[in-house]
């Protein structure tokens, strides 16, 4: 006769979640995009490198140093703050993915990866901001696209619990002499806040500073 043992309810949960666990961890390690994030932004060609990310989110420091940092080339420390519309108010827990080109103006290695990476190249980082919205980035400072009137620049993505990816204004620098002009048709609306920095410099290393304002002129962006 086969004799069944009653276990009770909760030990059987406590079985589940253990063989459950290993499945949420990957899960959680794919950074998937969440189909029930609102779309904001508009087109975003290339935006879904941010889930490319090596490490979970959740992980994720508010300091980054990109692969080039070592090499040869002007050392280059961008900083600075994520708020909300009202400027004052910080924005913990937002995901930030740049990339940029090389010091002879090309993606390095671009075509040798999966996914988006295969166009981004190997130039590229991703912070969290912290209670405060700090993000912090180490890299050198790109070089322009060769034979381009294009400025130098760094591409820029940024990720909000519940929405999609979007795109803010890309990092561009003041005295570069293929700005646009002020009376430039090329010139917008600022997305993200004004993306031209300031560079100054201090002990070989050369700084800048820009503060992020969610939702600013992003298409579909919801009234907060």
């Amino acid at each position: 006769m086969i004799r069944y043992i009653a276990i009770p309810a909760a030990i059987v949960g406590f079985i589940s979640w253990l063989f459950l666990l290993p499945v949420r961890d990957q899960q959680a390690a794919t950074n998937e995009p969440d189909p029930r994030d609102k779309k904001v932004g508009g087109r975003c060609e290339g935006c879904d490198a941010i889930y490319e990310c090596p490490l979970p989110f959740r992980l994720l420091d508010a300091i980054d140093t990109l692969p080039d940092f070592q090499s040869a080339g002007p050392r280059l420390l961008v900083t600075g703050r994520v708020v909300h519309a009202d400027r004052q108010t910080p924005a913990p827990g937002i995901v930030i993915y740049i990339y940029h080109t090389n010091q002879q103006g090309v993606y390095p290695n671009a075509g040798k990866r999966k996914g988006e990476g295969s166009r981004h190249g190997d130039l590229r980082g991703w912070v969290r901001t912290d209670n405060q919205g700090h993000y912090s980035f180490y890299t050198l400072k790109p070089a322009p696209y060769p034979e381009s009137n294009n400025p130098a620049h760094i591409h820029i993505t940024i990720k909000e619990p519940g929405l999609t990816a979007y795109w803010i204004d890309e990092f561009l620098f003041t005295g570069d002499p293929y700005l646009p002009g002020p009376d430039s048709r090329e010139r917008t609306l600022p997305k993200g806040g004004n993306g031209i920095i300031t560079l100054s410099g201090k002990d070989g290393m050369l700084l800048a500073k820009r503060d992020i304002v969610l939702g600013e002129n992003i298409d579909g962006y919801p009234n907060k």
